[in-house]
């Protein structure tokens, strides 16, 4: 897979993707919208309930969902004994009034990517995105390199190594995604700094 971002001007960037290409950026998205969801009170088509709705207090169960909806305070380094009962509290009340709007801002980050995917027509082809799109395009390719990061515990210190799996290994089809999701997020950042 070579296809990576370059600049097309004014914090723009295009894209050649080949089929295959478009295909597992999409199936990923597609996943990754599932393991989203909509969150819990985060599926109501009333505007005014959808503004004053409270989200879950606790940290997502899901090792991926914890790391794409991290607590906003304590260390995570610590167990929670560590941690004092006013930490966790504020940490329950952040997580209460913001985790709906973050799941709704990854959703639509990942939606744009899907949509804009989808009007390739199942082909490959160039893909130019305006500023404000690769914004939302650097939030989805974040939160699945995330996500599979976790899926894989790649620590940072073994990055190195993932580079050298044998072909037999198990994980390497979505090792393979990871690094090459890290390219795409890296070539994109270069693009709109141009």
């Amino acid at each position: 897979m070579a296809g990576l971002f370059e600049s097309a001007g004014g914090g723009s960037a295009a894209i050649a993707l080949d089929e295959l290409e478009a295909s597992i950026l999409r199936s990923l998205e597609v996943q990754m919208l599932e393991l989203i969801g909509p969150g819990p009170g985060g599926d109501t088509s009333d505007p005014l309930a959808a503004l004053f709705a409270e989200g879950p207090s606790e940290a997502p169960a899901d090792p991926a969902l914890a790391r794409l909806f991290p607590d906003a305070y304590g260390d995570p380094e610590k167990p929670d004994d560590a941690e004092t009962a006013e930490t966790r509290e504020a940490a329950r009340e952040f997580r209460r009034y913001t985790e709906l709007d973050l799941r709704a801002r990854k959703r639509e980050d990942a939606l744009q990517v899907v949509r804009a995917l989808d009007g390739l027509g199942g082909e490959g082809g160039v893909l130019k995105l305006a500023a404000a799109d690769c914004l939302r395009w650097l939030g989805a390719l974040n939160d699945l390199r995330l996500t599979l990061g976790v899926r894989l515990e790649v620590a940072e210190e073994d990055e190195q190594g993932l580079y050298d799996l044998p072909d037999t290994d198990e994980r390497k089809p979505l090792v393979m995604a990871y690094l090459w999701l890290g390219a795409l997020q890296e070539s994109l950042l270069e693009a709109i700094a141009d």
